[in-house]
């Protein structure tokens, strides 16, 4: 049986196809997925951590059913996946006798979530999870040791706005423009369907193979998703929530916890389809009432006093920028189709509205559209796609004194890529016994979002446009070093060529030839798992 997992910031949705109908549907897991007959089934990305040395966990509406979403406890997580392989210094804390970190948060939530799918559904055969446009390698590298624990045969990952984009279903040769804005990201992606001849071999981005091919639709005409400009940033329904709270916090006196958080969501939530909204809540341990309130004018207001509105402008000139540069213009897009749940706040929908026609946008499966359309992936369907971030190494700047990035593999390259990019590298020292390489991921140059805490929230700010966010992938003892030279090295020769080659599941991998012995000292390496 084949699953997909949207696994999101505030909600989690899970999918799978279903072989009777030929149609995909969304799973309901009893006792995680909330109860509700507006929307389909959704699981809270919370957890609650009972034992930490055990790994006995509460995941999803449990949390909620317990209350403990609502208390100041160092055991309660939400929106941990904003801090899963991020650079992030501040709170975390140490739980029977365990520091605990957000990857591990993430973990326990996602095996909890499969251990409880895999009886339901018989075995899973079949896994396909998303990713955020803006992740960066060590996302999808922790990502990829989470499944490699599992008990599936195959996992693949897709990029969420791609995904959904496939979910709608339209037609073949229209260019859809996915506006995926969810609780921790703000995702633009421009793609265009198209039918391809048969297709041989197998789809997606595998992280973990079977000894069952994926050829089995390969006698059938294949769609293929091609991804012509992407977009994406950290800022989310969380940060509404975090700016909702302060101004409760600013107006009325109240308290940073989790519980004002989780009313201002609601409030948040209400002016979806109200012009007015108001939560009123008692608090029986501190025999205290709270009573918030806003209407839409207010919350736009905090929006555009936030730069809220001048984010999601910088994010679509870059998509509308790229798009153009391949001859595409506004009026080319086909449909804009919302997803997430922030896509149903008005101020957002009308923002879109400034750019598209209202006939073109559509926003009916703001919460389905992801999960269902990864599972196309299973059917054969293909996705062509390009690096959002660059890789590069890092050197010594003299003019400036201090350490740059120099980019090696730029962003917009295809992968896989048919051409490995060669770099030659020669001794500095006498005698030297080794060389070191920091190699990193590149972010945008111009100005982005990171994520960092407020307290024990974990919330973003603006960073300036000089700076550029770089993820070293192997900046660590015993990783920095990729050839130990026997003889040692001397200046004045190239000593070691290196390859840098992306594999089709967008991760980085080098081979290091000693041109002097002519040995090849890593072969095809996961620069990630470098030791």
């Amino acid at each position: 049986m084949g699953i997909a997992i949207d696994f999101g910031t505030s909600n989690t949705v899970i999918a799978r196809w279903n072989p009777v109908t030929q149609q995909p549907e969304t799973l309901t897991i009893p006792g995680l997925s909330i109860q509700q007959s507006l929307n389909p089934p959704l699981i809270p990305s919370l957890v609650y951590i009972e034992e930490a040395t055990q790994g006995k966990v509460l995941v999803g509406q449990e949390v909620r059913d317990r209350g403990f979403d609502l208390k100041n406890d160092t055991r309660f997580f939400r929106s941990f996946k904003r801090g899963i392989g991020a650079d992030i210094q501040g709170f975390l804390p140490e739980l029977d006798g365990e520091n605990i970190t957000f990857e591990q948060v993430g973990q326990l939530f996602l095996t909890e979530v499969i251990e409880k799918l895999i009886p339901m559904q018989g075995g899973l055969d079949s896994l396909i999870l998303t990713v955020p446009v803006d992740s960066f390698e060590a996302y999808r590298h922790w990502l990829s040791k989470v499944c490699q624990a599992l008990p599936v045969e195959r996992v693949q990952m897709v990029d969420e706005p791609t995904a959904a984009a496939l979910g709608y279903g339209l037609a073949d040769q229209e260019i859809l423009l996915v506006i995926d804005f969810g609780g921790g990201t703000l995702d633009l992606s421009l793609v265009r369907l198209d039918q391809s001849v048969q297709n041989k071999k197998p789809v997606g981005f595998l992280l973990k193979w079977g000894n069952k091919s994926l050829g089995e639709n390969s006698r059938q005409k294949a769609k293929t998703a091609r991804v012509l400009a992407k977009s994406g940033q950290n800022l989310g329904g969380t940060d509404i929530d975090a700016w909702l709270v302060d101004y409760f916090a600013k107006t009325q006196g109240l308290a940073v916890t989790p519980l004002t958080t989780r009313l201002a969501e609601r409030v948040k939530i209400q002016l979806s389809t109200q012009t007015q909204a108001s939560e009123v809540y008692f608090d029986d341990e501190n025999f205290e009432s709270y009573e918030l309130s806003l209407n839409r004018e207010d919350l736009d207001n905090i929006l555009k006093e936030k730069g809220f509105f001048a984010q999601l402008d910088e994010s679509m000139t870059s998509l509308l920028q790229q798009a153009r540069r391949q001859g595409i213009e506004v009026a080319d897009i086909n449909a804009v189709l919302l997803v997430g749940g922030t896509v149903q706040l008005p101020a957002v929908q009308t923002w879109v509205k400034q750019y598209f026609q209202p006939e073109k946008i559509r926003c009916e499966r703001p919460f389905e559209a992801i999960a269902q359309g990864a599972l196309q992936l299973a059917q054969g369907v293909e996705i062509k796609d390009f690096l959002y971030h660059s890789y590069g190494v890092r050197y010594w700047d003299r003019r400036n004194q201090r350490h740059n990035w120099h980019s090696i593999i730029k962003t917009g390259q295809a992968y896989p890529m048919s051409q490995p990019v060669e770099l030659v590298l020669g001794a500095s020292l006498e005698n030297q016994p080794s060389i070191e390489l920091i190699i990193g991921e590149l972010g945008d140059e111009a100005a982005s979002t990171e994520v960092y805490f407020d307290g024990d929230r974990l919330i973003t700010r603006r960073r300036e446009a000089d700076t550029i966010s770089v993820k070293p992938l192997n900046d660590q003892a015993g990783a920095r070093t990729i050839a130990q030279l026997t003889p040692p090295g001397f200046p004045g020769s190239d000593r070691i060529k290196i390859l840098f080659q992306v594999d089709e599941q967008r991760f980085l991998r080098i081979t290091v030839e000693d041109l002097l012995t002519n040995d090849t000292l890593l072969e095809n390496q996961l620069v990630a798992q470098l030791s």
